[in-house]
């Protein structure tokens, strides 16, 4: 091992007192390179159609080495499926992440507790559909339903982006309770 240029090697005094090694950094936050990658996962979060190396590495704000390297590493833990190789356009894995969020979930919270969660989803869902009178929020239309109601389409979008929303809760929901009721019993409790 190479000795230090002597700027950098400590003076006589220095070498009496033994070094703070608790004011030393732990070799996992030098190595962990962790906002770049939080940067490029942020940007591939927000996807929502397939983009290149260079769009990804833009909205992540690094190089596209660096874009390359992140996606590729993506790749093989499922967060993102390669489209195309020439240019290589990537996009969001949407199954991997909705697997995610029904590990989290079941992580999370007590069986009793996704009941509870799925019960409230499932009455939000069944009120929108009646305030719709249409089985699907894909069958309202916008501009039709605010002039017939007298609202605006403003809030007609926000109550269907709702009913949405609880839609995609419940099918989550039912993968956690079908996921913990398939394996393993609960073996936590709700106390």
């Amino acid at each position: 091992m190479e000795e230090p240029h002597s700027e950098l090697q400590a003076d006589a005094e220095e070498r009496t007192n033994s070094p703070d090694f608790d004011a030393l950094s732990p070799p996992e936050e030098l190595v962990r390179g962790g906002r770049t990658r939080d940067d490029f996962f942020d940007a591939v979060l927000g996807l929502d159609s397939p983009a290149t190396v260079g769009d990804i590495a833009d909205l992540a704000g690094h190089g596209v080495d660096a874009a390359r390297e992140y996606l590729e590493w993506f790749e093989r833990m499922g967060i993102v499926t390669q489209i195309t190789e020439s240019p290589a356009t990537y996009e969001r894995n949407q199954s991997y992440l909705n697997w995610r969020r029904v590990q989290t979930l079941r992580d999370d919270y007590t069986t009793a507790e996704l009941l509870e969660f799925l019960k409230t989803e499932t009455t939000r869902a069944e009120d929108l559909a009646e305030e719709f009178a249409v089985a699907s929020p894909a069958a309202v239309s916008l501009s039709k339903h605010a002039a017939a109601t007298e609202q605006s389409i403003e809030d007609v979008w926000e109550a269907v982006s709702a009913w949405k929303t609880a839609q995609r809760r419940i099918k989550l929901l039912e993968r956690a309770l079908a996921s913990e009721s398939g394996g393993a019993t609960d073996q936590r409790t709700a106390v």
